[in-house]
């Protein structure tokens, strides 16, 4: 956010091989992840490109589930960091057809939270507030280390700082 300073707003860490989240990853969709402490939700910013689309212009259906997926799964961290949730359920709705080429905004809350379970919902929206696609999920608790160690992962899970500034956010 240019010209604020918005204390309530910082980047969460990202791996950079993630399909969702990771630089490093050509194919990747490159998403930055915004924890807004102030209304306990995570933005999930990021651009579909042309190697994204199903028809021509719009995003692939399986690409918006993955960011509500991921959008959603992260929005436990804002005030359980350390804590990450394996998916077990995924429920999405398409609205509107999502546009390639700008800015999009996924913005996801936790609505339920229990000792092995959190559930929650999160919304692709336009640049304008235009909603393209909802989703609800459900996510089993867990640390990444046993995620990953569960997995066989090697050489443990390389969490890093994300250095991109904060764009401007448009008020969901």
């Amino acid at each position: 956010m240019s010209e604020h300073t918005h204390d309530h707003l910082n980047n969460q860490n990202v791996n950079d091989e993630c399909f969702v989240c990771g630089t490093d990853n050509v194919a990747g969709l490159h998403a930055q992840f915004v924890e807004d402490h102030e209304n306990h939700e995570l933005i999930g910013i990021f651009e579909g490109r042309d190697e994204h689309q199903s028809y021509p212009g719009r995003l692939h259906g399986g690409i918006a589930s993955a960011i509500i997926d991921e959008t959603v799964g992260r929005a436990y961290l804002v005030d359980h960091p350390g804590l990450w949730g394996v998916t077990v359920k995924l429920e999405t709705r398409y609205h509107k057809p999502t546009p390639l080429g700008e800015p999009l905004y996924c913005h996801a809350h936790i609505t339920r939270d229990s000792r092995r379970l959190f559930e929650g919902e999160g919304a692709i929206e336009t640049a304008d507030g235009t909603v393209c696609v909802t989703g609800k999920a459900t996510y089993y608790i867990a640390p990444v280390e046993k995620i990953v160690s569960e997995m066989g992962g090697e050489g443990g899970y390389v969490w890093e700082p994300d250095p991109r500034e904060i764009p401007e956010i448009p008020e969901a």
